[in-house]
């Protein structure tokens, strides 16, 4: 029996859906007053007993607004987000140049000296009692290189316009063990799709070259202790609903969870050149969050990913080259009133074999973020970031390579939901 993995999706997207549609007006619900919990970066929310959309590591703020109401249909919760940003390139890139008006090595918030939408996006969850269900909807920028065609997909197909779509179990009496089939973000990494979920308006470095988006899969979670989950995932791949060569990759996923820290450590492993399940892609991912206190955060992040090329040749000329690539990201958070925050980001990416950014260099990057929240559910950044290369990879005017990009963006979110 052959099983269409878009048709699946479809339908479970269809059903969710049907289930808002008939459940019921929106009715708003004030939520309990409740604790904010220590911040988690997204890998060790996608690891937890209840693995929903994850979220990057998150000074906690003193309360400055009153509790945040909860939107529902039914029985499905509901959140959503527009973000909108203007960026300037201190190099002036030109469309005339070949590599477009962008900011190189950006994702999401990439194009530049111009206005544009990252990401408008709306979120229908019901949690797991036992069986659950979570889409989301976006669009703009971020939704279209989220779901970008990868190079090992039987289909061109993606779920466009659908950053996450899975149905959730959780049996009472499995001492907290849960799984989800679906599409769903990956584990690794210290940042998420959606900037107000990070610290640094920008994604890093690591987030955009090191590892993958999201799966379409089965991921699974247990609590082993009171300080640590577990999880397996079973998934197509890196950013496929399907595959051109029949294999699976394998994910293992730990979160240990403590007062003053969060240790994450993710390893993905499979298959991943097109049209042959030989040469595996192998991925470690590791994150140290550090919360001393309520007030000032950090974050360690280190990723090594390598690629082997598939047999193309007969022997003895075998093409099975070894790419490889690494990097670390080193971040802090500090909350200077209730209502502002600074945050700071460096970091080093090795790429030897050009296998990841396209040219063999050593990138590096510093960013400076400032946030201002003007009330519960509306924030604004603005961020500078200088990015520089050992070689003349970036564009400037329209014709000229340099070794580094300037950049100065504002960005601003307004979001609503249960957690604002």
């Amino acid at each position: 029996m052959h099983l269409n993995p878009n048709r699946i999706l479809q339908t479970m997207a269809g059903t969710v859906l049907a289930i808002t549609l008939t459940a019921g007006a929106q009715t708003p619900a004030t939520s309990p007053p409740a604790t904010p919990p220590p911040a988690t970066p997204p890998d060790a929310a996608a690891a937890s007993a209840a693995p929903t959309t994850p979220a990057a590591p998150t000074a906690p703020a003193a309360p400055t607004a009153p509790e945040a109401k909860t939107w529902s249909v039914g029985p499905m919760d509901i959140s959503g987000l527009i973000d909108g940003y203007y960026s300037y390139n201190f190099n002036t890139p030109s469309n005339a140049s070949g590599a477009g008006q962008v900011n190189q090595l950006y994702n999401f918030n990439d194009k530049t000296d111009q206005f544009n939408l990252s990401a408008a996006k709306l979120t229908l969850n019901h949690d797991p009692d036992p069986v659950g269900a979570h889409i989301d909807l976006f669009f703009g920028r971020t939704s279209t290189l989220f779901n970008s065609a990868p190079t090992n997909s039987s289909s061109a197909d993606q779920l466009n316009y659908i950053e996450q779509v899975f149905i959730s179990m959780k049996p009472p009496k499995a001492k907290g063990f849960e799984m989800d089939f679906g599409k769903f973000v990956t584990s690794a990494g210290a940042e998420v799709a959606e900037a107000k979920d990070n610290w640094n308006y920008s994604r890093s470095l690591l987030f955009v070259n090191a590892i993958p988006y999201w799966h379409f899969g089965v991921r699974t979670s247990l609590p082993v202790s009171k300080t640590e989950t577990i999880g397996v995932q079973v998934v197509n791949g890196w950013n496929n609903v399907s595959k051109s060569n029949g294999g699976v990759t394998v994910g293992l996923t730990s979160a240990y969870v403590k007062p003053k820290y969060t240790w994450n450590v993710n390893y993905y492993g499979g298959p991943e050149n097109p049209n042959t399940t030989t040469g595996m892609r192998n991925l470690i991912d590791s994150t140290l969050l550090l919360t001393p206190n309520a007030k000032l955060n950090a974050y360690i992040n280190y990723d090594y990913g390598q690629n082997r090329d598939a047999l193309t040749n007969p022997a003895p000329n075998n093409d099975t080259k070894l790419n490889h690539w690494q990097g670390v990201a080193i971040a802090a958070r500090g909350q200077a009133t209730g209502k502002q925050a600074l945050a700071g980001r460096f970091e080093y990416f090795n790429d030897p074999n050009g296998f990841t950014t396209g040219t063999k260099q050593h990138l590096y990057e510093v960013t400076a973020t400032y946030e201002y929240k003007w009330l519960a559910g509306l924030l604004t950044r603005i961020e500078y970031r200088d990015d520089w290369s050992n070689v003349n990879y970036f564009t400037q005017n329209t014709t000229g390579a340099v070794k580094s990009q300037s950049t100065l963006t504002a960005g601003i979110v307004a979001f609503f939901g249960p957690k604002r």
